[in-house]
């Protein structure tokens, strides 16, 4: 139809051909890059759908020009109607159509934003009060009966406010702070409802918090839904957000930091497998400070024992002291916190708890009870292993590498699947209590053996 358009008699048809394939290419490349980086973000889907089909019918209109040209009488058959008024009414039936269809076009679903392929079985059950298309993805944040709030990110979410929810993005941030002796610059992967960063702020001794997160639109407007949940983190005078690809960052930062958190979405989203990559926990290594203590978010759910066992494995091959910290729901598994330590060493019980009790850590402490952790001895209950622990069970487990990404394809194949209770089950054979890690007084010993579940001999 291009061609037919241009072509014309005696023409050249090389030149007519290379003429109409260099400015289709020329205009798949502007068309790509002007419709998502500048028309999606500024308009949204449905306003940029509406551009692209009334400039489809402003093209037709063009293709159509010729038949708006009446043609002589001595070159039409006796019976053929004048073609200016054929191609008249044919260009107007198809304006027509065309405003019609711009007109009608919805908006896309805020619940199709939230849920994705669950959006059928949440209908009249969630109320979305935001839903937004950001430059690298849509979000939406719901609200349900009870007042729950969750954040979604393409169809899936990503934190809310629910106790086990708030417990594990609790859990992220105060367990390396609270065993940090100094705390003061931290680097935060992906900033979510801003729940994790959030509990970083509640400690006196920061002076620096880094959250990198590649869409803007979660710190800028997600977070404000949450404040309440994160401390009104973004507003923090101390907090620079960066706006980056978080692997990025971390290739290319100079600065090292006394705690790095990450909490990527799941690895069988795409792209989000490079930050459970060997290489990408070296680099997240070279950025610790000399004491320095990392966490790392693994899902239990959507998943089964092949995915978590490479998480864990590949995250021991940079940090072999690594322990496991279990988030579980009514006593099942469901997520879990891998931590690392650049000097491990014993945690000493009754130093923790001074430290709790010190009133400068007043705001620290309201935060953890926020999410039921009563004391330290509470979060230091969820503690499930050590990874010298699990090493039967991680034999033969697959190393995610940045040149295989193999984790990214094993995960995919298992997104439906909730298996996290045995998962979780399977590990926990391994669990023992470990003396060598806790120190303190035979009662601080002793109580934390009762709240993990060990009888004392």
């Amino acid at each position: 139809l291009a061609l037919a358009a241009v072509a014309s008699t005696g023409a050249d048809p090389g030149r007519v051909v290379g003429r109409v394939y260099a400015a289709n290419t020329a205009g798949a490349i502007i068309g790509a890059l002007a419709a998502s980086l500048l028309l999606v973000e500024a308009l949204g889907t449905m306003r940029a759908q509406q551009i692209f089909m009334a400039l489809s019918a402003i093209a037709a209109c063009f293709a159509m020009a010729p038949l708006l040209w009446t043609s002589p009488a001595s070159k039409r058959a006796p019976s053929e109607p004048p073609l200016g008024t054929f191609g008249f009414t044919v260009v107007v039936i198809a304006l027509v159509a065309a405003i019609w269809t711009v007109n009608r076009l919805p908006a896309v679903p805020g619940m199709l934003i939230a849920y994705g392929r669950y959006m059928v079985t949440w209908l009249g059950q969630a109320d979305v009060i935001y839903a937004g298309e950001g430059l690298n993805s849509s979000v939406a944040v719901t609200q349900l009966p009870g007042g729950v709030r969750n954040f979604h990110v393409s169809g899936k979410v990503e934190a809310s406010s629910e106790p086990q929810d708030m417990r594990l993005q609790r859990m992220l941030g105060h367990l390396p702070a609270l065993l940090h002796p100094n705390p003061e610059s931290v680097l935060v992967v992906g900033c979510g409802a801003g729940v994790t960063a959030g509990s970083f702020v509640t400690y006196p001794s920061l002076t620096r918090l880094v959250i990198a997160e590649i869409e803007p639109l979660i710190p800028q407007v997600v977070t404000t839904f949450f404040s309440q949940e994160n401390h009104g983190v973004v507003k923090d005078p101390r907090v620079s957000i960066v706006y980056d690809d978080a692997r990025h960052y971390v290739l290319t930062a100079r600065e090292q930091f006394d705690v790095i958190t990450s909490d990527p979405i799941h690895p069988w989203v795409k792209g989000s497998a490079t930050l459970y990559t060997k290489e990408y926990f070296e680099m997240v290594r070279r950025h610790l400070k000399p004491g320095g203590i990392v966490t790392q978010w693994v899902p239990l759910y959507e998943s089964d024992a092949d995915v978590v066992r490479s998480e864990i494995a590949t995250f021991v091959e940079v940090f072999p002291d690594a322990t496991i910290w279990a988030n579980l729901q009514e006593g099942q598994g469901y997520d879990i916190v891998l931590m690392a330590r650049n000097a491990p060493g014993p945690i000493d019980l009754d130093a923790l708890a001074a430290r709790f009790a010190d009133p400068r850590l007043a705001a620290a402490a309201g935060s953890m009870r926020d999410a039921a952790f009563q004391s330290p001895l509470d979060l230091l209950a969820t503690y499930g292993g050590r990874a010298s622990d699990l090493r039967p069970w991680l034999d033969g487990a697959a190393i995610n590498r940045d040149r295989n990404l193999r984790l990214q394809y094993l995960a995919g194949m298992q997104l439906n699947r909730y298996q996290g209770g045995p998962i979780y089950d399977a590990m926990a054979r391994y669990r023992t209590f470990p003396d060598s890690l806790f120190t303190g007084s035979d009662a601080a010993k002793a109580e934390l053996r009762e709240r993990m579940g060990f009888i004392s001999r």
